[in-house]
This record gives C-alpha cells, sequence and structure tokens, in this order.
C-alpha cells in the first residue's frame, strides 16, 4: 500500500515552520494553522512526516543557524537569536547533538569561501571590467 500524500492541512502548518521558524512559533500555532487540536495535530504530523512538530520546527532553525555560521561573521548569540531560540545553552547543545560539533566548531570547519579561493588581480580587473562598451573602442560598427 502506497503511503497517503500529506493533506493540505498539515502543508500548512509545515510551510508555517519553514517560513517563520525565525518567529517564536510553537507546535500550538503550527496547529492552529492546520486546524486541529494538539494533540491530534501532533499525531497526525508525526504520522505523516516521521517526527515530531517541534523536532521538524527545531530542525528547521538548526539548519537555517548553520548557513548563517557558514556565511555570516555574526556572533552564535546573535545567530541563535535569529533563528528564533532564546537560551544559548539549548541552542549549543541541539546543534551539538545534530552536527557533532559545536557551532564554533562548525564555524571553523567551514571558512568563508574568500579564505580559499585566492584570484590574481589582473584576472579581476579583466574581468571586472564592463563587457558592454559605450564608446565603440572594439572597432565594430555602430549597428553591432
Amino acid at each position: 500500500m502506497a503511503p497517503v500524500p500529506p493533506t493540505r492541512h498539515l502543508l500548512r502548518a509545515k510551510d508555517l515552520a519553514d517560513a517563520r521558524y525565525f518567529e517564536p512559533i510553537g507546535v500550538d500555532d503550527m496547529a492552529a494553522a492546520a486546524g486541529l487540536s494538539r494533540a491530534h495535530f501532533s499525531r497526525e504530523f508525526r504520522r505523516t512526516f516521521g517526527e515530531p512538530p517541534h523536532a521538524y520546527l527545531l530542525t528547521r532553525r538548526l539548519e537555517r543557524a548553520a548557513a548563517l555560521l557558514r556565511t555570516t561573521d555574526r556572533s552564535v548569540a546573535e545567530i541563535c537569536l535569529a533563528v528564533g531560540l532564546v537560551s544559548q545553552g539549548s541552542f549549543t547543545t541541539s546543534f551539538t547533538r545534530m552536527f557533532g560539533v559545536s557551532p564554533t566548531a562548525y564555524r571553523a570547519a567551514h571558512p568563508p569561501a574568500a579564505d580559499h579561493a585566492r584570484v590574481p588581480t589582473c584576472l579581476v580587473r579583466a574581468y571586472g571590467r564592463p563587457q558592454h562598451r559605450t564608446f565603440r573602442e572594439d572597432g565594430g560598427s555602430a549597428r553591432d
């Protein structure tokens, strides 16, 4: 028997978690978006998506935190708050459980690309010039 596709009301709740993970939303808010009681929603969400709604929301937040650690120089405390979590200790514990390293160690293992890619200045100058010339220096006709 094929698995039953998620119903629209569960997808609304999942979309809420995906779009507003940084807000102080919880399972009650997700259940309200689905139009179900908290208990019924939690059972249906787990049955349909394979994890409880709170775990799903936490996973979205931690994935976004990992992206911010890789791409910004914001402090761990700022990132914790930016993804909708309020306790840096809980954030660090959850992050370590999910990724196997602390947020600080994760950032150290994923330095910015600028640290790896050294582009010679001559190439930056050559490819940084405008491609569409306005003064017809290339000798082309005015119709080009």
